[in-house]
């Protein structure tokens, strides 16, 4: 599961100036079993590259899916607490 979070959900509105969350669910199999991660990355728009940058990933690895998805879900709401609303999921 992916999913980018905005504060914006207005698909005209210009980049410059904006910020947005990636959140990842996804699972990486080993050679234990199947270890299931959060990551979320930050990118927000750079005038001194004219482009959205994407930067500071942090990353959650568990062994339990359920444990994976609570702390999916944390994230994403510590996230909509910093008006970080609208996901490309509800469009």
């Amino acid at each position: 599961m992916q999913e980018i979070l905005s504060k914006t959900i207005d698909p005209d509105a210009p980049l410059q100036g904006q910020e947005f969350y990636e959140l990842r669910l996804m699972e990486e199999p080993n050679e234990l079993g199947t270890r299931h991660y959060v990551r979320q990355t930050h990118a927000q728009w750079s005038d001194k590259n004219w482009d959205v940058v994407w930067e500071s990933e942090e990353l959650d690895y568990f062994w339990i899916l359920d444990e994976t998805k609570k702390r999916y879900a944390e994230r994403r709401l510590a996230l909509a607490e910093r008006g970080f609303i609208y996901s490309d999921m509800d469009m």
